[in-house]
């Protein structure tokens, strides 16, 4: 029998299940609002910045300085640990970057097209008082990403390598 439907038979083992889940204890950021990436029991602080907005032929390009993010992981799933204080992880978004000129990009059409960008999916769970647990749900290839909340120009950069 599928412990699926263990649960269905019997609810009150579904609220136990629910109950006997361990709290987290892992390590815990210093600093808040800053997501940081978790390796094992390290965390990473990602790179901290402001995407510059310009609009071009209908298109809107965020640009970000420098080629890469002093941030890395060789994750290809990255989870990330964050303590809030004011940011807004319920509208925390993940971009892949490309690299043009010496700085990090993103193009974002005004109006979408079939290989426009696009965020990519991730999970948020809350993993005790003011900390949350934000999970790439999806494989990462190499290369330069941006997490930013959404309708802000903040960015929390990392590579994965």
């Amino acid at each position: 029998m599928s412990v699926t439907r263990l649960l269905l038979l019997f609810p009150g083992l579904s609220l136990f299940v629910l109950l006997s889940q361990e709290p987290y204890k892992g390590p815990v950021p210093e600093k808040a609002d800053v997501p940081h990436i978790r390796h094992a029991n390290k965390l990473v602080p990602t790179d901290v910045g402001e995407a510059k907005d310009e609009s071009a032929k209908g298109d809107t390009i965020y640009t970000v300085p420098g080629a890469a993010a002093t941030a890395r992981t060789p994750l290809t799933e990255p989870s990330f640990i964050i303590k809030v204080n004011q940011l807004n992880v319920q509208q925390m978004q993940l971009y892949r970057m490309e690299v043009k000129g010496g700085q990090r990009q993103l193009m974002l059409p005004q109006k979408p097209k079939k290989n426009s960008p696009r965020p990519l999916r991730l999970s948020l769970d809350s993993i005790g008082s003011g900390l949350f647990r934000l999970e790439v749900q999806e494989p990462l290839e190499n290369g330069e990403y941006c997490l930013s909340p959404g309708g802000s120009n903040a960015v929390y950069c990392f590579a994965v390598y």
